[in-house]
């Protein structure tokens, strides 16, 4: 968080229903002199352009990656490169225009930092006025969309946690099943969650970051060996499965909460957007990182591809075991900063001001922590199904928080005569809405069929032959 910039520019959240006609009016009021945000923000430790380009390679590079080869067999080779491609371009420009519009609001609201749910509600407030009575629902909508995504992000890393432990042991000749090692890493989740200044994980996040890395170029080495094409690899995928692909996708690629955060906390902001701006740098090594791992790790495992790609290589060989526990290390250590987010969100906005003034504050505060990482530990369990966790959320949250939101907010913003000759960022934001919904009921709808035929499927003697 930003400290108390950041609790500055929500601190209206926290003081009752808002008033759209009061805050109308102060928005569309012609300030007598001009205010540039980036000027007024007071932050104790600013990171610099090359800091905030690592932390944006951090952001993105997850358990997402991993689940890239299994996305390119629901589109298949050719659409899965031009649709990774495609759709990184599309996140990038999505964060690029909320960064902007974010800029924008600030400068007219006076604030030198607001937040993403502030952004859409200032935005509506400005926007058409048929949009306006929606003002002061946006922020518990828009929290809602970031809570939901970072508990699902807890939940895909619990099960990748339990996953990983299970092969590696399996491989030793003990055989249980996935649920017990979820179980068993229960206890150390709740212990690293409980941990509420985070900089006293920062030491482990870097050891994350390099066994990330690490790990990674293991991989290739296994996917490169004896390297050639797998069984039933396709070109072009069966097209009802490409709304899996996008949601699984979306999850890899998109860090709204990260980007936001790092923005702001640069030492010189406005070298953070633009075509060669630092998020576009960071962006387009990680799509360009995103395609390798999904076209090669599919092109050599094919149909046979599983949710994360660490469950393809070998499980004897002791190269391989190592890849997973440093995977299952980094995960595990990320898990507590993904955590955060959600906690966060829940005490400050919706449970501070109820329960600040008591003594046993500390304690509710540490109850909310256990009960996220339960809630989670509880759904990871109940359907374990890495790559359909990831094309859910992805598909649900992101669609929405990456895609529609940037580009309603920029039509509110725009409102109502700069929307270009023709009107083209008009129709270019309509047209991006319109994807972000379609993405998100299809991509959510089909999910969570898949998921339910999960339970109902009979392994056949083709998926017992890829698991062997």
């Amino acid at each position: 968080m930003n400290g108390d910039n950041e609790k500055n520019g929500n601190k209206n959240r926290n003081s009752g229903t808002l008033q759209p006609g009061e805050e109308l009016a102060a928005l569309n009021e012609t300030p007598t002199t001009p205010y540039d945000p980036h000027a007024h923000r007071n932050i104790e430790h600013p990171t610099t352009n090359t800091e905030t380009l690592i932390h944006i390679l951090k952001g993105c590079l997850g358990t997402g990656i991993l689940a890239m080869p299994d996305a390119f067999k629901n589109s298949g080779l050719i659409v899965g490169t031009v649709g990774t491609l495609l759709i990184g371009y599309l996140c990038t420009y999505c964060l690029i225009v909320l960064v902007r519009c974010q800029y924008e609001i600030c400068k007219r609201v006076r604030k030198p930092i607001i937040s993403y749910p502030d952004t859409m509600k200032y935005a509506l407030l400005q926007g058409p006025p048929y949009l306006r009575f929606a003002a002061n629902l946006s922020a518990p909508i828009v929290d809602g969309f970031l809570i939901i995504y970072q508990l699902g992000i807890c939940c895909v890393y619990t099960v990748f946690i339990g996953e990983s432990i299970k092969q590696v042991v399996d491989s030793l000749g003990f055989q249980m099943d996935t649920r017990i090692y979820m179980l068993m890493c229960l206890p150390p989740l709740v212990a690293i969650t409980l941990i509420r200044n985070l900089k006293l994980l920062a030491p482990f996040s870097q050891a994350a970051n390099f066994a990330m890395f690490a790990g990674l170029g293991i991989l290739l080495y296994y996917i490169f060996q004896d390297f050639q094409k797998g069984p039933k690899v396709e070109d072009v995928g069966p097209p009802m499965r490409y709304t899996l692909f996008i949601g699984t996708t979306l999850f890899a690629l998109e860090a709204v909460g990260v980007v936001l955060a790092l923005e702001n906390n640069m030492k010189t902001p406005k070298s953070f957007g633009g075509v060669t701006g630092v998020l576009s740098q960071g962006m387009g090594f990680v799509v360009v990182l995103y395609v390798l791992m999904g076209f090669v790790g599919y092109f050599k495992y094919g149909k046979c591809v599983q949710g994360s790609i660490t469950l393809n290589i070998p499980q004897d060989a002791l190269l391989a075991k190592i890849v997973k526990v440093i995977f299952a290390f980094a995960i595990y250590i990320t898990y507590a900063l993904q955590c955060y987010v959600p906690v966060d969100i829940i005490w400050t906005f919706y449970m501070k001001e109820r329960f600040a003034k008591r003594e046993n504050t500390l304690m509710i505060q540490y109850c909310l922590r256990i009960v996220c990482v339960i809630v989670t530990f509880l759904l990871a369990v109940a359907i374990p199904y890495l790559s359909l966790f990831i094309s859910l959320f992805g598909a649900l949250c992101l669609s929405a928080l990456g895609l529609a939101f940037p580009a309603l907010i920029e039509i509110c913003i725009l409102y109502p005569n700069n929307f270009g000759r023709w009107k083209y960022i008009l129709i270019k934001n309509i047209i991006l809405i319109i994807i972000g919904v379609f993405a998100g009921a299809l991509g959510t709808g089909l999910a969570i069929n898949d998921i339910v035929k999960e339970f109902n499927k009979v392994p056949t003697n083709e998926t017992m032959k890829c698991e062997v």
